[in-house]
Protein backbone atom coordinates (compact mmCIF):
# COMPACT_ATOMS: atom_id res chain seq x y z
CA UNK A 1 0.00 0.00 0.00
CA UNK A 2 1.14 3.27 -0.86
CA UNK A 3 0.99 6.87 -0.03
CA UNK A 4 2.45 9.81 -2.31
CA UNK A 5 1.29 13.33 -1.53
CA UNK A 6 3.89 14.82 -4.07
CA UNK A 7 3.77 12.57 -6.96
CA UNK A 8 5.95 12.46 -10.50
CA UNK A 9 7.34 10.34 -12.68
CA UNK A 10 10.83 10.59 -11.37
CA UNK A 11 9.99 10.59 -8.16
CA UNK A 12 11.04 7.47 -5.41
CA UNK A 13 8.97 5.77 -2.88
CA UNK A 14 10.49 4.96 0.70
CA UNK A 15 9.22 1.56 2.34
CA UNK A 16 8.68 2.48 6.21
CA UNK A 17 10.45 0.70 8.50
CA UNK A 18 9.64 -0.21 12.11
CA UNK A 19 11.05 3.29 13.61
CA UNK A 20 9.42 5.59 10.77
CA UNK A 21 5.77 3.41 11.64
CA UNK A 22 6.34 4.21 15.05
CA UNK A 23 6.68 7.69 14.18
CA UNK A 24 3.92 7.88 12.13
CA UNK A 25 1.75 5.96 14.76
CA UNK A 26 0.35 9.27 16.73
CA UNK A 27 -2.49 11.12 15.95
CA UNK A 28 -1.13 14.08 16.05
CA UNK A 29 1.88 13.52 14.15
CA UNK A 30 -0.10 12.35 11.12
CA UNK A 31 -1.80 15.19 11.00
CA UNK A 32 1.42 17.00 10.91
CA UNK A 33 2.47 15.41 8.28
CA UNK A 34 -0.83 16.09 6.20
CA UNK A 35 -0.49 19.64 6.76
CA UNK A 36 3.16 20.34 5.39
CA UNK A 37 1.93 17.79 2.65
CA UNK A 38 -1.28 20.23 1.52
CA UNK A 39 0.23 23.76 2.84
CA UNK A 40 3.47 23.57 2.22
CA UNK A 41 6.62 24.62 4.72
CA UNK A 42 5.63 24.82 8.19
CA UNK A 43 7.04 26.19 11.46
CA UNK A 44 6.00 24.88 14.73
CA UNK A 45 4.24 28.21 15.24
CA UNK A 46 2.19 28.16 12.13
CA UNK A 47 1.56 24.77 12.87
CA UNK A 48 0.05 25.15 16.28
CA UNK A 49 -2.03 27.95 15.01
CA UNK A 50 -3.56 25.82 12.09
CA UNK A 51 -4.05 22.73 14.48
CA UNK A 52 -4.96 24.33 17.60
CA UNK A 53 -2.09 22.83 19.56
CA UNK A 54 0.87 24.68 20.98
CA UNK A 55 3.76 25.19 19.47
CA UNK A 56 5.68 22.96 22.40
CA UNK A 57 3.62 20.31 21.11
CA UNK A 58 4.07 20.44 17.46
CA UNK A 59 7.88 20.95 18.10
CA UNK A 60 8.17 17.90 20.13
CA UNK A 61 6.28 16.12 16.85
CA UNK A 62 8.28 17.76 14.40
CA UNK A 63 11.39 16.45 15.79
CA UNK A 64 10.05 12.96 16.23
CA UNK A 65 9.01 13.03 12.55
CA UNK A 66 12.50 14.38 11.02
CA UNK A 67 14.39 11.94 13.63
CA UNK A 68 13.12 9.58 10.67
CA UNK A 69 13.77 11.75 7.88
CA UNK A 70 9.53 11.80 7.38
CA UNK A 71 10.33 15.62 7.57
CA UNK A 72 13.48 17.99 6.81
CA UNK A 73 14.42 21.54 7.58
CA UNK A 74 13.94 23.76 5.14
CA UNK A 75 17.05 24.46 3.91
CA UNK A 76 17.90 28.56 4.30
CA UNK A 77 14.93 29.43 5.61
CA UNK A 78 14.16 30.96 8.75
CA UNK A 79 17.03 31.80 11.88
CA UNK A 80 17.46 31.61 15.59
CA UNK A 81 14.37 29.55 16.72
CA UNK A 82 12.66 30.18 13.78
CA UNK A 83 12.68 26.31 12.01
CA UNK A 84 10.67 25.73 8.75
CA UNK A 85 9.94 22.08 7.87
CA UNK A 86 8.95 20.50 4.97
CA UNK A 87 8.00 17.06 3.25
CA UNK A 88 10.39 15.53 1.10
CA UNK A 89 9.43 15.07 -2.81
CA UNK A 90 8.24 11.31 -3.28
CA UNK A 91 6.04 9.00 -1.95
CA UNK A 92 5.29 6.66 1.49
CA UNK A 93 4.83 2.97 1.40
CA UNK A 94 3.14 1.32 3.99
CA UNK A 95 4.49 -2.92 3.41
CA UNK A 96 3.62 -5.20 5.81
CA UNK A 97 7.00 -7.42 4.44
CA UNK A 98 9.01 -4.69 6.23
CA UNK A 99 8.17 -5.24 9.42
CA UNK A 100 7.01 -9.25 9.21
CA UNK A 101 8.39 -11.12 11.97
CA UNK A 102 8.66 -8.45 14.59
CA UNK A 103 5.95 -7.66 16.89
CA UNK A 104 6.54 -4.16 17.62
CA UNK A 105 7.02 -3.19 13.72
CA UNK A 106 3.89 -5.15 13.21
CA UNK A 107 1.88 -3.21 15.86
CA UNK A 108 3.39 0.21 14.72
CA UNK A 109 1.99 -0.35 11.01
CA UNK A 110 -1.08 -1.41 12.12
CA UNK A 111 -1.26 1.90 13.87
CA UNK A 112 0.07 4.20 11.28
CA UNK A 113 -2.17 2.59 8.74
CA UNK A 114 -5.38 2.64 10.36
CA UNK A 115 -4.94 6.36 11.86
CA UNK A 116 -3.72 7.50 8.38
CA UNK A 117 -7.45 5.44 7.12
CA UNK A 118 -9.32 7.30 9.50
CA UNK A 119 -7.93 10.81 8.51
CA UNK A 120 -8.41 9.99 4.86
CA UNK A 121 -11.71 8.88 5.85
CA UNK A 122 -12.79 11.89 7.83
CA UNK A 123 -11.90 14.33 4.76
CA UNK A 124 -13.87 12.24 2.57
CA UNK A 125 -16.86 12.38 4.75
CA UNK A 126 -16.34 15.98 5.60
CA UNK A 127 -16.40 17.57 2.31
CA UNK A 128 -18.95 14.85 0.47
CA UNK A 129 -21.14 14.76 4.11
CA UNK A 130 -21.83 19.06 3.71
CA UNK A 131 -18.78 21.03 2.30
CA UNK A 132 -19.37 20.04 -1.14
CA UNK A 133 -22.71 22.30 -0.93
CA UNK A 134 -20.84 25.20 -0.25
CA UNK A 135 -18.08 25.11 -2.90
CA UNK A 136 -18.21 26.55 -6.36
CA UNK A 137 -20.23 24.95 -9.28
CA UNK A 138 -16.89 24.34 -11.00
CA UNK A 139 -15.53 22.46 -8.23
CA UNK A 140 -18.43 20.39 -7.66
CA UNK A 141 -18.49 19.37 -10.95
CA UNK A 142 -14.78 18.56 -10.48
CA UNK A 143 -15.58 16.16 -7.57
CA UNK A 144 -16.10 12.58 -7.51
CA UNK A 145 -15.79 9.44 -5.92
CA UNK A 146 -16.02 6.04 -7.65
CA UNK A 147 -16.45 2.61 -6.45
CA UNK A 148 -16.93 -0.54 -8.12
CA UNK A 149 -16.41 -4.14 -7.93
CA UNK A 150 -14.53 -6.27 -10.54
CA UNK A 151 -13.72 -9.83 -10.53
CA UNK A 152 -10.23 -10.25 -11.21
CA UNK A 153 -7.23 -12.34 -10.13
CA UNK A 154 -4.14 -11.08 -8.35
CA UNK A 155 -2.11 -10.19 -11.79
CA UNK A 156 -4.89 -8.51 -13.83
CA UNK A 157 -5.48 -6.40 -10.08
CA UNK A 158 -1.66 -6.05 -9.91
CA UNK A 159 -1.53 -4.67 -13.53
CA UNK A 160 -4.75 -1.90 -12.83
CA UNK A 161 -3.02 -0.88 -9.85
CA UNK A 162 -0.01 0.05 -12.36
CA UNK A 163 -2.08 1.62 -14.33
CA UNK A 164 -3.70 4.03 -12.16
CA UNK A 165 -0.35 4.72 -10.64
CA UNK A 166 1.02 5.87 -13.63
CA UNK A 167 -1.67 8.65 -14.43
CA UNK A 168 -1.94 9.79 -10.83
CA UNK A 169 2.38 9.86 -11.06
CA UNK A 170 1.78 11.79 -15.00
CA UNK A 171 -0.91 14.21 -13.33
CA UNK A 172 1.21 14.77 -10.18
CA UNK A 173 4.41 15.65 -12.35
CA UNK A 174 2.75 17.82 -15.11
CA UNK A 175 1.23 19.61 -12.58
CA UNK A 176 4.24 20.08 -9.58
CA UNK A 177 4.19 23.43 -8.42
CA UNK A 178 1.76 24.83 -10.42
CA UNK A 179 0.28 27.98 -8.39
CA UNK A 180 -2.33 30.85 -9.13
CA UNK A 181 -5.73 31.38 -9.99
CA UNK A 182 -8.10 28.71 -9.64
CA UNK A 183 -5.32 26.34 -8.17
CA UNK A 184 -5.83 24.04 -5.20
CA UNK A 185 -5.07 21.09 -3.94
CA UNK A 186 -6.54 18.35 -4.83
CA UNK A 187 -7.24 14.85 -2.67
CA UNK A 188 -6.54 11.68 -5.93
CA UNK A 189 -7.27 8.27 -4.15
CA UNK A 190 -7.52 5.42 -5.93
CA UNK A 191 -8.45 1.92 -3.39
CA UNK A 192 -7.54 -1.56 -4.97
CA UNK A 193 -8.41 -4.51 -2.28
CA UNK A 194 -9.95 -8.32 -2.64
CA UNK A 195 -13.65 -7.79 -0.89
CA UNK A 196 -13.93 -10.12 1.64
CA UNK A 197 -15.83 -13.51 0.73
CA UNK A 198 -19.58 -13.66 1.77
CA UNK A 199 -20.17 -16.68 1.41
CA UNK A 200 -19.19 -20.31 1.10
CA UNK A 201 -20.34 -21.01 -2.34
CA UNK A 202 -17.76 -21.42 -5.09
CA UNK A 203 -18.76 -21.47 -8.36
CA UNK A 204 -18.32 -24.25 -10.47
CA UNK A 205 -15.51 -24.75 -13.95
CA UNK A 206 -18.22 -26.51 -16.03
Amino acid sequence: MSENETPGADDERRVLDAGALRALSHPLRVRIFDVLAQEGPQTASTLAEILGESSGATSYHLRALARHALIREVAGEGGGRERWWERPPGGIVYDSRAVQGSPAGEAALQVAVTEMHRRRNDDLMEYFGGRIDREPEEWVDASASFTSGISMTPEQATELIHKIEAIIDEAGHKYRGQKGEGVRRVSVRADVFPLKNLTNTKESSS
